[in-house]
């Protein structure tokens, strides 16, 4: 029971896995910023633009309510609001990653060549000297 203790210590404190604990959780504070952007920022001055509509108000009733049972109805707005939210999370992430690979690129410059030789004029150069230094 120890070993296995120990094994999953290691594995749980491996880099990794640290590194997409903290991913996680900022993007879940991440994702409920951009909620409230859709939400309150965005999704109002649409809205506005197309008649004063409120998307989480847009639903297509199947069922109206009666006694004993509720009315059931797809939220439409709901969805709309969570594919803007998506976009916009998409959007983020696509450019942080984007950022961190040119990053990754001017940090991780190609190592230099080893030379192949001196360049065939010096060549040409040299053996004109060797045959005028025999003459």
């Amino acid at each position: 029971m120890l070993n296995i203790f120990n094994e999953f210590k290691e594995f749980a404190l491996k880099g990794n896995v640290v590194d997409m604990a903290v991913g996680i959780i900022i993007g879940g504070a991440f994702g409920t910023i951009v909620q409230s952007l859709v939400k309150d920022v965005i999704m109002p001055p649409i809205g506005l633009l197309l008649g004063g509509v409120d998307f989480s108000d847009i639903k297509i009733p199947l069922r109206s309510a009666g006694p004993g049972h509720d009315a059931v109805t797809m939220n439409v707005g709901l969805f709309l609001n969570n594919v803007i939210s998506f976009l916009i999370v998409a959007a983020a992430v696509f450019a942080l990653v984007k950022a961190i690979n040119e990053l990754r690129k001017r940090v991780e410059k190609p190592a230099p060549k080893a030379p192949t030789g001196p360049p065939p004029t010096e060549v040409y150069l040299k053996e004109i000297r060797d045959a005028l230094v025999k003459k």
